[in-house]
């Protein structure tokens, strides 16, 4: 029999399904997803709020703090008046009888009665009084599809138990007692004078005061269930996903989070004007890189504008974003200087020939300034400088993109959204980044040196106002980037300052491109309007003891080299110091190569083409196409006709004459523009071209 006993009680004494809820960093309600049996019943909870567990003792099991678990003076005053009543009017259960009974769920017998007395005390020897009370609030029937106090106190007073009032707590007191009897929506003359019993009853106890007493009488019973929180919906629907049936307390801040979501809702109304139905914003906390809000797309709304993606999860193709990050592996591994020029000109690589958003080539740009102006071409330059498959684990390694395809897949455009990556991910690196010159340890690769130049550059990026935010001592220092993909698909914005990482996306979740759907013209100001939402903070300290103090040449940003005359004391990397000294300047003056000073001279009148002296002893022609062997494939015209290829050549002396020769044979001429359109049969061929001073220069090209 003792064996028996011992065992006779189930090690987890309820098996049911539970709502998944989450709440705030303070334990305010985000939202709540129903249970599995559509049943109201949050996770249980371990402790009760004072008045209601006064309120349920005192109306429930007054003597419930000194049996265990029977009360025999209960139990035959119940069965006394059931005889006289000839019908069960009281069932002389304790608390922790109906704990048993709510478990067991069995119908109500004279046997099951005896075996509830058995189990009750039972659970009185496993567990305290506070967690047996706690059981029961969490698992009671309060009306409806409402189980448990903590659904019930949300459902019927829109708020958490922990502030119900007296005439709250009583109400939800008497309501286990028979609830299909005693309900909101019905009979509620009944529940408001047994509620007023209560009431009476603690005031007659002692237990509240006259004024507590008036006053509670005086609340009206609440009307049909309150509708739970919506706020942060996504980020419940993704803990439902991930942790379904347990509470979960977030990092999100309630308070900023109804804010950020009166931002994007403000926006959407706007953008919906140009068909852009979809918004996604995200903020963390650089220090702890906690998610403090999370906005993952608009509302969710009859009209399914794929406002249920949750956009911040969502793999999007990234545009420029990824730029900042090719910067600083390149910074950081000594590839580049910060004020290194680029080369920006026509580029064509089997087809592969990326523009500028402007449609424009200035020939050479400092590195920090293609970053901050985005431009692709010279980034592009970059990347095949640097290296795809290099930068293509740079991105796994820090977790910055998936890329679950080989490097060559992408390859050079891997830098212009030819990838996808989740703004969460996104914001996650840029967090990561900003951590670094806190000198906190994260397990990313980026160093303080190169992220204090990548924020250098990114603070320098034109805001959507044109304001010159230097000027004005109120508006706070951020660094920033935005992105938008091919098609006008995506619309990308990521800001940054020592506090706090904002993170924006904006576009259709069905893919669909809008004329006006671009980083700075959308999703930046949307990030400025969020981060006027957060406490202003000081720019980041200058690292120590990351960088070494050399001279640069002030035209080229190269390493000084012995024919640079005005330079510059700067502060780079410790692996810049492995960079090429500069090799632009001559005995007599600064040289570009042929093919970027042909559009270098547009943009810079003050550039001269110097003569050729004998003191220039560089190639003065270069093919700007094909650069290197390149393979084309030559798709047949509208007529039927084979296609042509056209090559282009730019040369340092603009009246020069230019002899071209395929295949070891005369073609033409070209003056002033040199470029040249012929068909060529498949296979490999040789062009060679000889200016009028005997100066040749040759390539080769494979027709498929």
């Amino acid at each position: 029999m003792l064996v028996a006993y011992i065992f006779c009680l189930p090690k987890k004494l309820f098996n049911v399904p539970y709502s998944t809820v989450v709440t705030d960093r303070n334990g305010e309600l985000l939202g709540a997803r129903i249970a599995d049996d559509e049943q109201w019943r949050f996770p249980p909870c371990d402790t009760l709020p004072e008045k209601f567990e006064t309120c349920l003792i005192t109306f429930e099991d007054r003597y419930f703090r000194y049996h265990w678990g029977v009360n025999p003076l209960a139990v035959g005053r119940a069965l006394v008046q059931n005889v006289r009543q000839k019908r069960v009017v009281s069932g002389g259960s304790t608390i922790t009888m109906q704990v048993i009974r709510l478990s067991r769920n069995k119908n109500r017998t004279f046997v099951e009665k005896l075996l509830e007395m058995i189990l009750a005390t039972h659970l009185e020897f496993r567990c305290s009084k506070e967690k047996i009370i706690a059981l029961y609030a969490s698992h009671a029937p309060f009306g409806g599809n409402v189980v448990g106090l903590n659904a019930a106190a949300w459902r019927y007073f829109g708020h958490s138990a922990d502030r119900l009032s007296w005439a709250e707590s009583a109400t939800l007191a008497v309501l286990p007692n028979a609830p299909s009897l005693l309900h909101l929506s019905k009979n509620r003359k009944a529940l408001l004078k047994k509620r007023n019993r209560l009431l009476k009853k603690l005031y007659e106890n002692r237990q509240i005061d006259e004024g507590t007493y008036e006053l509670a009488l005086s609340e009206t019973l609440p009307g049909e269930p309150l509708p739970l929180p919506q706020i942060a919906p996504h980020l419940v629907t993704y803990y439902y996903t991930h942790h379904k049936g347990e509470q979960s307390v977030s990092t999100i801040d309630k308070n900023l989070q109804i804010r950020v979501e009166d931002v994007l809702n403000r926006y959407n109304q706007e953008f919906m004007q140009s068909d852009i139905r979809n918004l996604a914003i995200i903020v963390r906390k650089v220090k702890t890189n906690e998610i403090i809000a999370y906005c993952g797309n608009v509302r969710t709304n009859p009209d399914n504008f794929g406002n249920q993606v949750d956009i911040i999860q969502a793999e999007r193709s990234t545009g420029s974003i990824l730029k900042p990050f090719l910067y600083c592996a390149c910074l950081q591994e000594g590839v580049i200087l910060p004020r290194m020029l680029l080369p920006d000109i026509p580029l064509n690589i089997n087809g592969f020939s990326p523009q500028n958003f402007s449609r424009q080539y200035e020939g050479a740009v400092p590195a920090d300034e293609a970053v901050s102006r985005s431009l692709n071409v010279p980034l592009v330059y970059l990347l095949r400088k640097y290296g795809v498959p290099k930068f293509y684990d740079f991105l796994k390694q820090n977790h910055i993109a998936p890329l679950p395809q080989p490097s060559g897949h992408y390859g050079l455009s891997l830098i212009l959204g030819g990838a996808e990556a989740k703004l969460s991910d996104i914001t996650n690196a840029y967090t990561q980044m900003a951590q670094t010159l806190w000198g906190i340890k994260n397990a990313s690769t980026f160093q303080a040196g190169a992220v204090w130049q990548v924020f250098d550059a990114l603070t320098e990026v034109n805001r959507p106002e044109q304001i010159d935010w230097k000027a004005i001592a109120s508006m706070q220092k951020i660094a920033w980037k935005t992105g938008t993909s091919y098609g006008f698909r995506d619309a990308w914005a990521v800001g940054v300052t020592s506090g706090y990482v904002v993170g924006v996306w904006v576009g259709n979740a069905s893919g669909e491109g809008k004329p006006n759907l671009t980083g700075a013209r959308t999703a930046g100001p949307v990030m400025f309007d969020v981060f006027n939402l957060l406490p202003a903070s000081e720019w980041f300290q200058r690292p120590s003891g990351d960088f070494v103090e050399v001279e640069i040449c002030r035209q080229s940003g190269c390493l000084k080299g012995r024919f640079c005359e005005e330079t510059d004391t700067v502060l780079i990397c410790p692996n810049g110091l492995h960079t090429e000294v500069c090799s632009y300047h001559r005995p007599n003056g600064f040289v570009l190569p042929p093919a970027w000073a042909s559009y270098y001279k547009q943009y810079h009148p003050e550039y001269e083409t110097l003569p050729d002296n004998g003191l220039n002893p560089s190639q003065p022609m270069q093919f700007i196409y094909p650069q290197g062997m390149v393979t084309v494939h030559l798709p047949r015209q509208l007529d039927g006709k084979e296609g042509q290829i056209t090559f282009e050549l730019a040369h340092s002396n603009p009246s020069a004459t230019v002899f071209w020769h395929i295949d070891n044979e005369y073609v033409s001429s070209t003056t002033d523009i040199h470029k040249l359109s012929c068909m060529l049969l498949l296979g490999s061929h040789a062009v060679t071209v000889v200016d009028d001073s005997g100066n040749t220069l040759s390539c080769r090209i494979l027709v498929e």
